[in-house]
């Protein structure tokens, strides 16, 4: 496997950043001021393990026991597999939009359309998802945030208050992550990098503070507590369930390359984001999770599965300095929503320029003040706040938004990774006419296949109604996340049947001439 920065051909100069979008047919309207650390903490912070962990820590345990840690490394192996194919692309393709410039890039035109499609409205609903764990964090620092009820619904979604509150929390939430994107890209990678520098050191401390008091040893995750019992597939079933919060928390660091069009040399710095986030997530989680259960006093305590990591964190080192890691947990799920917010916006731009979508001149029209698309940005924030609003009050609204969100994202990695594949298995993929940036040699088809596989597998496990994550009181709920994704994909595909026409070709603005086209997209 060559090193990422490894070319067939020269590099082209940081200086030479827009002639190298040239090529692709687009002109540099974005502001490109993004360095390597920028690039990483784009990916690291919307994987957040300060928010995932934090998060749904409770649900994987209350699902699975302490051996539901497993899907850790189960998860990181299979989505490890698609960083690698996407860093590929990324040293190949460094365009805004990411997930839908690659598949544009190698497959047909109504692949790319749904890729992006899909994942636009993914990135919607996982900023909605990310938002509403404001209410887990927040009133367990301190019962000023628990604006609507009490102490019994603070840090938790599962009571009617408590629903309204993370609702409220989010709320705010989103309002100022769109503020700051409206605002541009240089203030949004400070607040980013700053989020994830005290990320990256809270998670360090917290694992060193909790080491010091473990109570028990490694074989903790051998336990099941149970879970197994009433599942028809034993513990296998519960661990099925469980493993949905590994999933939930390795995806988004393809992020690296949804900003490539802001990041200086990004064919090189690009496919080191992405490998570097996902790998510092997994060392870091993993490690906070082990080390905490072996820490924790109780660890029959129902609480675990109730109140998750922050109870973990507090019951284990005290209040004051249990607050105290919670408030850099916070930091990271602000950080964590700004990102996915961030990237959401690229991704409408890039397809909006390209003639894809409604009032595609407006979204893609850049201010010259702040060099941002400032129409995505205001999309994106209203959308979001409207996917709130409905479902105020709603108690199971945590979970299905965080399930859909999975699903959402999986379905447009495969949109990529499976094209991919084809182009491998025909011998026409990696191509050399820009240079490999980062290859994977002759481990290639192996690596493809698992991204492939892993990919099917997990949407399946995913979308797969069960009572333990849906319910089974109505119908909707039990096979909601079949049913959304249905919808998305059916309105997905008569929007394409409208703009079809355009093929992906650059729009007004943002068009320049292109180099010969080199034959490689359309064929998957």
């Amino acid at each position: 496997m060559s090193n990422p920065g490894t070319t067939g051909t020269t590099r082209p100069p940081a200086t030479d950043d827009a002639t190298d979008l040239a090529r692709f047919g687009y002109k540099q309207e974005l502001e490109r001021s993004l360095g390597s650390f920028s690039s990483f903490a784009a990916g690291f912070s919307y994987i957040s393990i300060m928010t995932g962990v934090f998060q749904l820590f409770g649900f994987g345990f209350a699902s699975g026991g302490p051996a539901f840690v497993w899907s850790w490394p189960l998860v990181f192996i299979g989505q490890g597999a698609v960083a690698l194919c996407f860093a590929e692309m990324a040293g190949q393709f460094p365009l805004a939009g990411g997930v839908y410039q690659w598949s544009k890039q190698i497959a047909r035109p109504v692949t790319s359309w749904m890729a992006g499609w899909i994942m636009t409205i993914g990135a919607i609903v996982t900023a909605a998802a990310v938002a509403v764990a404001y209410q887990i964090i927040l009133p367990q620092v301190s019962l000023a945030f628990q604006i609507v009820g009490g102490a019994d619904d603070a840090g938790v979604t599962s009571t009617a208050n408590g629903a309204k509150n993370a609702i409220l929390l989010a709320l705010g939430l989103v309002v100022f992550t769109t503020v700051v994107n409206i605002v541009g890209v240089r203030l949004m990678a400070k607040i980013n990098n700053l989020g994830v520098a005290v990320e990256l050191i809270g998670v360090t401390l917290l694992i060193v503070m909790l080491a010091v008091h473990i109570k028990r040893g490694p074989q903790v995750v051998l336990h099941t507590a149970g879970t197994g019992d009433g599942h028809s597939w034993g513990y296998l079933g519960a661990f099925l369930v469980a493993s949905i919060m590994s999933a939930y928390v390795f995806y988004g660091f393809d992020t690296a390359g949804s900003l490539a069009e802001e990041t200086r040399e990004p064919r090189r710095h690009a496919p080191r984001a992405i490998l570097r986030a996902i790998t510092a997530a997994f060392l870091a989680g993993g490690l906070l999770m082990l080390v905490g259960m072996m820490a924790v006093g109780d660890i029959d305590a129902k609480e675990l599965g109730t109140l998750g990591m922050p109870y973990l964190i507090k019951s284990t080192l005290g209040t004051g300095l249990g607050d105290a890691f919670l408030v850099c947990s916070a930091v990271a799920i602000t950080v964590c929503c700004l990102a996915v917010q961030t990237a959401a916006i690229r991704l409408l731009f890039s397809m909006a320029r390209d003639g894809r979508l409604p009032f595609g001149a407006a979204l893609a029209r850049v201010s010259p003040r702040s060099s941002t698309p400032v129409a995505p940005a205001v999309v994106t924030g209203v959308l979001t706040i409207a996917l709130l609003l409905v479902n105020i009050g709603n108690q199971r609204v945590f979970y299905i938004l965080t399930s859909v969100a999975i699903i959402l994202f999986y379905i447009p990695y495969l949109l990529v990774t499976a094209p991919m594949l084809l182009r491998r298995l025909r011998g026409r993929w990696p191509r050399e006419e820009q240079g490999p940036f980062f290859t994977m040699g002759r481990w290639g088809v192996v690596v493809n296949v698992v991204a492939v596989v892993y990919g099917v597998a997990m949407t399946v496990n995913l979308a797969w109604p069960r009572t333990a994550i849906y319910g089974d009181d109505q119908w909707y709920y039990t096979w909601g996340a079949v049913v959304f994704t249905a919808v998305i994909s059916a309105v997905g595909g008569l929007l394409y049947l409208r703009y079809r026409s355009h093929h992906g070709a650059p729009q007004g603005a943002a068009a320049t001439e292109p180099v010969a086209d080199d034959g490689l997209a359309g064929e998957a």
